[in-house]
């Protein structure tokens, strides 16, 4: 087998059904299962080198150094491609991202996707889509749905071979996501601590209960690319998310002042006649989902509200793809 370097890209992605708890923590099984759309303007690199000289696995971050959880958790990620290959031999990494990580717009998700192709691909492994989805899930549950395409889901049976699967390409709906940004910090608690500690709320085995239902009635509004029907599910699955994050034991509170500004307003863009509805991941931060003709509309609604510092725009992107290999 011939080590390589190989660079990959993969698109963050919007949770329309939330992943949030799990069934297996050590293999990231999901309690429930999922639903979303792969952003195509959102994306991480990863470049993975296999180098037999290095003594340590070196990562680098958007060019900077990373904590030593960070580091932990790629080097043990990487451990399992090695594992795969029968190889024991360290690698240089670099990750390097066009958005903020850490503030609930699925930063883990993509560059975790982005390092189990690049990762894979330089180990010298031939790896199926399928193959590589469960990969990139061990490292983030999330990003199992980054690696293939447009809109995707992931089924929780409790195997421990689950992965994501296309269920539209990126042409089927022209939806696009507009992030209104309320903070760049980095969350105080993670997603993977936050999923620890789901089943410590009492509202947790009621969203699990009642995700199916909500799962196969998004679905069919994608597919029937009924935004009317989608839209109401959408929000009522954040809000469940976040009712359990809010009673868990410790709670979690990641919404600020400015994230309730934006969910005030939408019900009255609404009124007013302008189709869009909010969603919300794992952060304070408001993903607003609309059809790409309503984009500019929107997005100025956004800016105009208090707190907003920023909104990034997206369509609906690709699968995980190799952009560079070499010897």
């Amino acid at each position: 087998m011939t080590l390589n370097s190989a660079a990959a890209i993969a698109c963050s992605n919007i949770a329309f059904i939330k992943y949030w708890g799990n069934s297996d923590h050590r293999l990231r099984l999901a309690a429930n299962a999922s639903l979303s759309m792969n952003l195509a303007a959102l994306t991480v690199q990863a470049a993975v080198e296999f180098i037999p000289t290095l003594a340590e696995d070196q990562l680098s971050i958007n060019s900077a150094a990373p904590s030593p959880a960070a580091a932990q958790r790629v080097f043990e990620h990487l451990d399992l491609v090695r594992s795969r290959a029968r190889i024991s031999t360290r690698a240089k990494i670099a990750t390097t991202s066009n958005f903020p990580a850490g503030a609930g717009i699925a930063s883990s998700a993509a560059a975790f996707a982005a390092l189990s192709v690049a990762g894979a691909a330089a180990a010298g492994l031939t790896l199926s889509q399928a193959e590589l989805s469960a990969l990139a899930r061990r490292g983030s549950g999330s990003a199992s749905r980054s690696v293939p395409g447009g809109f995707c889901q992931w089924l929780a049976d409790g195997n421990q071979r689950e992965f994501a699967t296309s269920i539209a390409p990126a042409d089927h709906w022209d939806l696009c996501d507009v992030v209104a940004v309320v903070s760049v910090e980095h969350k105080r608690v993670g997603s993977t601590g936050g999923h620890e500690l789901a089943d410590s709320s009492d509202l947790q085995a009621a969203r699990v209960a009642g995700a199916a239902e909500r799962f196969a009635a998004c679905k069919q509004a994608l597919l029937n690319k009924d935004l009317s029907a989608l839209g109401p599910i959408i929000e009522e699955d954040a809000i469940l998310m976040h009712s359990v994050m809010m009673t868990c034991r410790p709670p979690i509170f990641y919404w600020l002042p400015a994230t309730l500004e934006i969910l005030h307003a939408v019900p009255r863009w609404r009124a007013g006649g302008l189709p869009v509805y909010f969603t919300i991941d794992a952060g304070p931060n408001v993903h607003l989902i609309c059809e790409s003709r309503n984009a500019n509309q929107v997005e100025a609604a956004a800016r105009a509200l208090p707190g907003v510092q920023k909104t990034f725009r997206s369509g609906v992107g690709g699968p995980t793809r190799l952009v560079n290999t070499g010897n």
